[in-house]
C-alpha cells in the first residue's frame, strides 16, 4: 500500500539529507509506528506519503514513494485526497470551518459524497471518538486534546485506505487515547486500512503495532521489524521495556500484562523496600530582595520573566486562606470560569508554594489550561479571586505581572517570532538582562545539535516547545507555568527536561505543569491535582493520587502493584 524506494529529502539551505536510504513498504490493513529520537526525519517521512513533502515544504525528494500505486512526487496532495488522511502534529493547521460538526463533514463535502452517507458518517465518527456532546461547540473554544479528537474525526469521515498520524495521542488524556487507538485498531483489523504513525509516549501505542520502523538518527537508514526486535536495540523505548532491561527479561515484554506475568520474582526482591518519593517542596533559604531588572515594554511576553529573589516555601492547604501571599506564591480561592457559555473552572481552591512541583491533570476539558491562563491574566475570573506574587493577574500590566509568572503554552510558535534559533535566544537574554549565552546553554542542554541558524519553522513541534522553554526559562520566572510541556518530546529530551525543572524547584522556583503524561507526573511531581468537569476532585501527594488512579497510574506501578513504586529509576535505585 506504501512504498518508499531509497527515498532522501533534503530542504532548501541544508547540508545534509534530513532524511536518507528510507527503503521500506507498508502493506495494506497494517498499524506500522514510525520511532525514534526528536529531529530523526519522522514528520519529514510521513509527509512524503501524503505529497506535503515536497509539494508544499519545498526540498528535493530523490527516490520513489508510492501510495496505492501513485507516486507522490508527481500527484499533489489533493490529488491523494481520497486515499489518503492526514493529522499532522498541530491540529489547528487541519480546521477550515468553525463548529465540530461542520469540521468533520468538510473533507466528505470535497470528494462530493452524497448528503445521507455524509450524515451517517458524521454520526459514526462523532459516537466513536466521544464527540457526540460537542457537536454543536466552536472549534475556538475546545480544549487541545478535543481539538485532537476533532481533527482525527475530520479524516476518518471520508473512509480513506491509508491513515498518515504525526503524535495523534499527544494532546489527549489516557482515556481519551486509548479510544483512538482503538478506534484505529478497529480500522485496521475490520476494515484493512493501512496506519501509518509516528508517536513519542511508546507506552500507549507500541502493543497495537504490527510492526515498527526506526530512525535512530538524523540521516541515518532505517531499521524495520518487530515491536519486540526494535525495542530491543531502539535508542527510545517505554517504561515497560526499560523496566524488563533492568531485570534482564527475555523477550522484553511490551504490555503491563505481559510485564506483570513476570515481575513475581522482582516484586520478591522489593518487598519491604521502600523507594525514593519526590522530596517536599524545598526550603529556599530567604535572601536580600535583589531590584529585578527592567524589562523593555516594548518586547514583554508574559512569559518572560526576570529574576526575582523569593521567601522561604510557605503551604496552604484546601479551605484555608493565608492571612498574607508570599512571593512567588499563588493562591485560588472560590475561582470559577465561564468562556462562551461554557463553565470551565467552578469552586477551585488551591495554593502552590515555592519549591514544589505540581501536576495538573484530568481528562480533556476540565479545566486545566484554563487554569493555568488564569493564572498567568490571560482569563478573567468569572467569581472569586486569584493572587500570584499578591497581584491580581487580570488586572496587572504585563509589564509588572512578568515579574510574578510565566507561562510556557500549547503552542509553543506562541512564543517563537525570530528568524533563527541564535536570534531567539539572543531576544530572550536581553529581556531576562540574563547574561549573554544564558538561554543557548539551555537550548543546548535540551535540544542537543541544534544550530544558532536554524529556523524555529525548520524544528520538529517537540523542538519548537523545548526552544519556547529554554526562552521562559532564561528568565527564571518566580512561579513557572508549562501547559503540556513533554508534547512532542521523545524519552531523551523529556529527561533533560526533568533535570531542569527539578533544578529550578530545588532553587525555590514553584512549578505548575497541565499534563496527560502520567509518566512525568510520577517522576517528577510533588503532588497532584486532579481536574473533572473544572472541579477539583483530588489533591494530594503524587504516590497517594496516582496509584489509586486506573487510568492516571504509570506503568511501573501498574506492573509492581501493591508495591507502590512509581519509575523504573526508584526500582533501579532500590535494587542497587
Amino acid at each position: 500500500m506504501i512504498r518508499f524506494e531509497d527515498v532522501s529529502v533534503t530542504y532548501e539551505g541544508a547540508a545534509e539529507p534530513t532524511v536518507r536510504g528510507v527503503d521500506f513498504a507498508v502493506p495494506e490493513g497494517e498499524l506500522v509506528l514510525l520511532v525514534g529520537p526528536s529531529g530523526v526525519g519522522k514528520s519529514t517521512v510521513l509527509g512524503a506519503v501524503s505529497g506535503l513533502v515536497p509539494h508544499f515544504t519545498g526540498g528535493t525528494l530523490r527516490g520513489r514513494v508510492t501510495v496505492a500505486g501513485r507516486d507522490t512526487r508527481t500527484h499533489k496532495p489533493r490529488e491523494l485526497a481520497d486515499v489518503v488522511g492526514t493529522v499532522g502534529q498541530d491540529p489547528l493547521a487541519h480546521f477550515v470551518t468553525d463548529t465540530v460538526e461542520d469540521e468533520l463533514a468538510y473533507g466528505m463535502e470535497s470528494l462530493g459524497l452524497a448528503p445521507d452517507v455524509m450524515r451517517r458518517r458524521v454520526e459514526e465518527t462523532l459516537d466513536l471518538l466521544g464527540l457526540a456532546d460537542l457537536r454543536d461547540r466552536p472549534i475556538a473554544t475546545l480544549s487541545g486534546g478535543q481539538r485532537q479528537r476533532v481533527a482525527i474525526g475530520s479524516v476518518l469521515t471520508p473512509h480513506p485506505r491509508v491513515l498518515v498520524l504525526d503524535e495523534p495521542t499527544s494532546a489527549l488524556d489516557p482515556a481519551a487515547a486509548e479510544e483512538v487507538l482503538a478506534v484505529l485498531q478497529r480500522l485496521v483489523h475490520d476494515l484493512g486500512t493501512t496506519v501509518l504513525m509516528a508517536e513519542h509516549r511508546l507506552e500507549r501505542v507500541i502493543q497495537y503495532a504490527d510492526r515498527v520502523i526506526l530512525l535512530p538518527a538524523p540521516g541515518a537508514a532505517p531499521l524495520l521489524g518487530t515491536p519486540a526486535e526494535v525495542m530491543a536495540v531502539s535508542p527510545v523505548y517505554p517504561p515497560v521495556v526499560d523496566l524488563g532491561r533492568l531485570a534482564g527479561w527475555s523477550p522484553l515484554p511490551l504490555t503491563v500484562r505481559d510485564a506483570r506475568r513476570r515481575a513475581g520474582e522482582l516484586r520478591e526482591r522489593l518487598d519491604g523496600r521502600e523507594g525514593p518519593r519526590p522530596a517536599p517542596a524545598s526550603a529556599a533559604a530567604p535572601a536580600a530582595d535583589v531590584p529585578a531588572p527592567r524589562v523593555p515594554v516594548s518586547r514583554v511576553p508574559i512569559s518572560r520573566i526576570p529574576v526575582s529573589r523569593i521567601p522561604a516555601p510557605r503551604r496552604f492547604r484546601r479551605g484555608r486562606t493565608p492571612d498574607t501571599v508570599p512571593p512567588g506564591v499563588a493562591e485560588v480561592r472560590s475561582l470559577a470560569v465561564r468562556r462562551a457559555g461554557v463553565t470551565a473552572l467552578r469552586q477551585v481552591d488551591l495554593g502552590f508554594a515555592p519549591g514544589e512541583t505540581v501536576a495538573l491533570m484530568g481528562r480533556n476539558g476540565a479545566g486545566k489550561s484554563t487554569l493555568l491562563n488564569t493564572l498567568v491574566g490571560l482569563v478573567e475570573p468569572s467569581a472569586g479571586s486569584v493572587l500570584v506574587g499578591g497581584a491580581v493577574p487580570h488586572r496587572t500590566a504585563p509589564h509588572e505581572l512578568v515579574r510574578h509568572v510565566g507561562l510556557v503554552p500549547q503552542e509553543p510558535a506562541d512564543l517563537l517570532y525570530a528568524d533563527t534559533v541564535g536570534a531567539e535566544c539572543a531576544a530572550a537574554d536581553r529581556d531576562a538582562r540574563a547574561e549573554p549565552g544564558t538561554c543557548r546553554a539551555l537550548v543546548s542542554g535540551l535540544l542537543p545539535g541544534i544550530g544558532d541558524d536554524t529556523h524555529p519553522r525548520d524544528l520538529s513541534e517537540g523542538q519548537r516547545l523545548a526552544l519556547a522553554l529554554a526562552v521562559v526559562l532564561t528568565a527564571r520566572p518566580p512561579l513557572l507555568l508549562l501547559d503540556e510541556p513533554t508534547r512532542g518530546l521523545d524519552y531523551a529530551a523529556k529527561a533533560r527536561l526533568v533535570t531542569v525543572l527539578r533544578r529550578l524547584a530545588a532553587e525555590g522556583h514553584a512549578i505548575v505543569l497541565a499534563t496527560h503524561d502520567v509518566e512525568l507526573a510520577a517522576e517528577l511531581a510533588h503532588r497532584v491535582v486532579l481536574l473533572a468537569e473544572g472541579e477539583v476532585i483530588a489533591d494530594g501527594p503524587t504516590a497517594d493520587i496516582v496509584v489509586s488512579s486506573p487510568s492516571f497510574a504509570p506503568q511501573i506501578t501498574k506492573i509492581l502493584a501493591p508495591q507502590q513504586w512509581l519509575t523504573t529509576a526508584q526500582v533501579r535505585e532500590a535494587l542497587a
